[in-house]
């Protein structure tokens, strides 16, 4: 039997294949984006579960925007996160500022704010990766070099198809600027938002409504004392006098009786209807 020498290939003896031996540096950077895409999912899932902890605590919607606004900007890191809601004619006030929590019910003026007024008006996501160099900030541009912004995102809040409202957000030029996952998940908040504002309306006119029962059965019964007591101070001041003293005399014994049991029954039934 006749054996043919094999020549050993340059990877034998290695215990790499070829492909892990030649690492594409591209592979590896889609793969590093991945994680970091991954991880981002993560901590957006981890900050709604956050946010739906703590809003579910409270029904009062000024406390709701408020936990909202610092929850996205200890998430984001954020220079600047605020909540602001619809008024009356046309009015927009400020509502809850992650940057300073004692603003509440500041009005703006949308002149200011050109991004603000496009998302309030189109009721669209408005997207700005580089607000240093967007069109639709001229006129705010030294503004924005002063406090050296970078990104901004305002996401409407929506509520049986009108805006009433926007979580506004922005961050520093040195900051991590917004990915369309960041955005996406802005809007999710936002949509959280409207639930919750909605959810705190019918609390707060329940609790409105049954504190208008009881002023309304809290007067209803004073009006009953009042009368009660001037009918009683009325009888009073009449059966004191001399005339009806005496007259009393000449009603016959049983008309008395019949009169004090009258008088008996009626109490009797005035007490069962105020046990309800």
């Amino acid at each position: 039997m006749t054996y043919t020498a094999r020549t050993a290939r340059p990877e034998e003896g290695t215990g790499l294949t070829p492909d892990a031996r030649a690492i594409d540096p591209a592979h590896v950077a889609r793969l590093e984006a991945r994680v970091a895409e991954l991880q981002r999912e993560r901590d957006h899932l981890v900050a709604v579960v956050d946010i739906l902890q703590e809003i579910s605590t409270s029904l009062h919607f000024v406390d709701i925007l408020q936990t909202i606004a610092r929850k996205l900007g200890e998430a984001f890191g954020l220079d600047r996160c605020s909540i602001f809601l619809a008024g009356e004619s046309e009015e927009v006030r400020l509502v809850a500022s992650y940057e300073d929590p004692t603003i509440r019910n500041l009005v703006v003026d949308l002149d200011r704010y050109p991004e603000l007024k496009r998302a309030f008006s189109s009721g669209e996501t408005v997207f700005i990766p580089d607000a240093a160099n967007d069109p639709m900030l001229k006129g705010v541009k030294q503004a924005l070099d002063l406090r050296n912004v970078r990104s901004i995102v305002v996401v409407p809040i929506r509520w049986r198809g009108s805006v009433i409202g926007a979580i506004f957000l922005r961050t520093e030029r040195d900051a991590t600027p917004f990915s369309d996952s960041d955005v996406r998940f802005c809007q999710v908040i936002a949509s959280l938002t409207a639930k919750s504002l909605r959810n705190a309306h019918r609390f707060e006119a329940l609790l409105r409504s049954t504190e208008d029962q009881t002023r309304a059965a809290r007067r209803a019964e004073l009006q009953r004392i009042a009368l009660i007591a001037f009918m009683r101070r009325l009888l009073d001041r009449y059966t004191n006098t001399d005339d009806h003293m005496w007259a009393e005399t000449l009603l016959p014994k049983a008309s008395d009786e019949e009169l004090d049991r009258l008088v008996t029954v009626a109490m009797q039934v005035m007490e069962e209807e105020a046990k309800g």
